[in-house]
């Protein structure tokens, strides 16, 4: 399989030419799943449980899929987890299944069995990023097409619906009003799908986040017999990608079409495909991976 390597500020990162599509790999998947000891199931939600929409708020899981997570739920040897960008209340809410792991703005606020999380360093900053929500719900919030979503610990700048000849518009007038936080690190901008995110100047992201439930519920390493698995569809989940891939015994699944570059291992190609694996690994693993 060839790669090609992505020069970053500071960073190299490693993205594959050619990716394996999940499904179509299952034999060898199964072949591997049977010997683990414990599985941590952990996906993203916007992209990757329900398509992409207009509007976060439009984005519902199907009755099938929440079925689904239920029942996967409920597997002795597997710990279910969402990790998302929203805020935590917010992903509990829109996924409505007890007793898994939710992990809210891009795992800066972790609560699930046996964890309550929040990184210290950014409840320190939260009354700055609500004074940020303010001044742009102001100037940016009258702008036709932005949607402001403040989460809390960060806000997301929708902006898919605004015209392809404002978009630069929407980003000046946020380097405008961030610029001063942002020059002190106090404040970074992050990218992903027709989004931007204002989030704590915080070394925190959701690979860290996935490590350290994977230290919580495997503890032992690599010798625990953990097997984790991380499903994400934007840039925002390839700090958790290339967590899977440096682990050496996960599954890290793109979602999305496979000529997007990326860390993952494997594909799939839509929410609906993601169902189809979810579907086929509970069945699996009731008749015992045969």
């Amino acid at each position: 399989m060839g790669s090609r390597y992505h020069f970053g500020t500071g960073e190299v990162r490693v993205w594959r030419v050619k990716l394996e599509h999940l499904l179509t790999a299952w034999p060898l998947v199964l072949e591997r799943l049977k010997f683990a000891k414990h599985i941590l199931l952990l996906t993203d939600y916007d992209g990757t449980l329900t398509p992409i929409v207009a509007r976060p708020e439009l984005a519902n899981l199907t009755a099938s899929m929440r079925l689904l997570l239920q029942e996967l739920r409920r597997v002795h040897n597997v710990t279910l987890g969402v990790i998302s960008g929203r805020a935590l209340d917010d992903i509990k809410n829109k996924v409505g299944v007890k007793g898994i792991v939710y992990a809210g703005n891009h795992g800066l606020e972790i609560e699930g069995p046996g964890i309550s999380f929040i990184n210290p360093l950014a409840d320190e900053i939260k009354p700055l990023i609500k004074i940020i929500s303010y001044i742009l719900h102001k100037t940016l919030g009258t702008m036709r097409g932005v949607f402001v979503e403040d989460k809390g610990l960060t806000l997301s700048i929708h902006y898919r619906l605004v015209e392809d000849n404002q978009t630069e518009n929407v980003k000046g007038t946020l380097d405008q009003v961030v610029g001063g936080a942002q020059a002190s690190g106090k404040i970074k901008i992050t990218n992903g799908k027709k989004v931007f995110e204002v989030r704590p100047g915080v070394e925190w992201d959701k690979g860290k986040a996935i490590r350290l439930l994977m230290k919580k519920y495997g503890k032992g390493g690599r010798y625990s017999g953990l097997v984790p698995i991380f499903l994400g569809d934007d840039l925002t989940d390839e700090d958790g990608f290339e967590v899977i891939e440096k682990y050496g015994n996960g599954f890290s699944i793109f979602v999305g079409e496979p000529n997007t570059g990326t860390s993952a291992r494997y594909c799939l190609k839509s929410p609906a495909e993601v169902e189809i694996f979810f579907s086929r690994l509970l069945e699996s693993m009731s008749q015992g991976y045969k």
